[in-house]
C-alpha cells in the first residue's frame, strides 16, 4: 500500500524543526512517525493518522475533515485520521502534529516485561 509522499515531505520538514530526534518506520502499510518509543502521527494512504491523548478525543473529532482511525474495521481509540482537505497548509499539519507530540508529552513510558 503506498501512501501520499508528498505529505510525507511536508511533514517531514515541520517535524524535523519542532523535534529532529524523531525517526520514521514503514507501518500500517504506510509511514509513522516516532519520538521517544512512541508512534505519534503517520500516514496511510493520503491521511494524516495522528495520536491523541484519551481526554481530547471526542473534542478533536469534532473538527472538519477529521474522523476515527477504523484500520481493521473497528474504531481504534486515540487513533485519528485526517483527510487531505483538512491538510491544506502547513498551519494546518503543524496543529495535528501537535497533537500527536502532546500524545507523546502526556502518555506514561510503558513497562517494559
Amino acid at each position: 500500500m503506498a501512501f501520499d509522499e508528498h505529505l510525507a515531505t511536508r511533514m517531514r520538514e515541520i517535524i524535523a524543526r519542532a523535534s529532529p530526534d524523531a525517526i520514521e518506520k514503514s507501518m500500517f502499510g504506510g509511514l509513522a512517525f516516532m519520538l521517544q518509543g512512541k508512534m505519534f502521527a503517520g500516514i496511510v494512504k493520503d491521511e494524516l493518522m495522528v495520536r491523541c491523548i484519551a481526554e481530547r478525543y471526542d473534542e478533536l473529532l469534532q473538527n472538519s475533515h477529521c474522523k476515527e482511525m477504523k484500520f481493521t474495521g473497528k474504531p481504534m481509540k486515540g487513533f485519528l485520521f485526517v483527510e487531505p482537505e483538512g491538510l491544506a497548509n502547513e498551519e494546518d499539519i503543524t496543529y495535528w502534529l501537535m497533537v500527536g507530540y502532546e500524545f507523546v508529552e502526556k502518555t506514561p513510558e510503558k513497562k517494559k516485561k
